[in-house]
């Protein structure tokens, strides 16, 4: 999801930044390709010298690629929009910034798309590829209205049809490329199940991610239901229930990231759905 890249870039210019993450060796047996944003990183904030490292941020690829025993390649970027994601010159909310101060967790010059090409042509065994992308478009939004909320009410319907877009356009490059293994685009928690407007705009945000997935054949993983179900012991606060990260400024309010227990329920849930892929296969 989302990274405030203004306090992040503050920090990550006083950080001496460790070499950049190579991407890890080809001999690797039963690759698994994560795509995607700050959720899919394992991003924390405020993390100061800690960015010089990536194996500092764990996010749930790692737990998904012990529980199926695959090796995870985690090519997410911090503040990466759909956008972004395909394009050089499309706007971000801070992944191109992120990547010149900072290693990802593999390194990659242009565009997340290309990476993930060139690697689905070097390994073509690749057994699983996962896709958590979307919620920093809306973020942009938000930014670009800075708390209008009629700006931000007129301008969604757009955003949402460019995610829509986009992400039958990032599909299809992988089909395109001819990778033929099971695909697996996750959806969004609400960060406040409680926050009725918040959950609807993350519940449009999941359809406009979710429709062209389900067109192309790919199956949904239900990311969205895994919180909501988790955070009922909490009255449905997310961060009550503790699947967010905690505030350095305040313990007891969160920033918009998963917590260690939160990425292991959106990995439970990518399980699910690479299971659910593994029988459609066998009907």
């Amino acid at each position: 999801m989302v990274v405030r890249m203004r306090t992040v870039l503050s920090i990550l210019c006083l950080v001496l930044v460790a070499a950049g993450a190579a991407m890890p060796g080809d001999s690797s047996s039963r690759p698994y390709l994560a795509l995607g944003d700050s959720v899919v990183f394992g991003f924390i904030n405020n993390a100061g010298y800690e960015y010089g490292n990536p194996e500092n941020f764990v996010g749930f690829p790692d737990y998904v690629g012990r529980r199926l025993k695959l090796n995870d390649f985690n090519a997410a970027c911090p503040g990466e929009t759909t956008g972004s994601f395909l394009s050089e010159t499309a706007p971000d909310i801070g992944c191109r910034a992120f990547k010149v101060l900072a290693p990802l967790h593999v390194d990659y010059p242009s565009t997340q798309a290309e990476y993930a090409l060139a690697f689905l042509a070097k390994h073509p065994e690749t057994r699983l590829v996962t896709i958590l992308l979307g919620a920093n478009d809306v973020f942009l939004l938000q930014d670009f209205c800075m708390g209008d909320q009629t700006c931000f009410a007129n301008g969604l319907p757009q955003v949402l049809a460019t995610v829509s877009t986009n992400i039958a356009t990032i599909l299809d490059k992988i089909r395109d490329a001819g990778y033929k293994g099971i695909i697996v685009v996750a959806n969004y928690y609400s960060l406040d199940y409680t926050d009725a407007s918040g959950t609807q705009i993350t519940e449009l945000l999941n359809q406009a991610v979710s429709v062209p997935a389900q067109a192309k054949g790919v199956v949904v993983a239900d990311v969205f239901t895994a919180f909501y179900t988790a955070a009922s012991v909490a009255g449905g606060e997310t961060c009550k229930a503790g699947l967010l990260n905690a505030s350095a400024q305040n313990q007891f309010t969160c920033d918009v990231h998963p917590s260690q227990s939160g990425q292991k329920l959106i990995a439970r849930a990518v399980d699910a759905a690479f299971a659910s892929a593994i029988r459609r296969m066998r009907e």
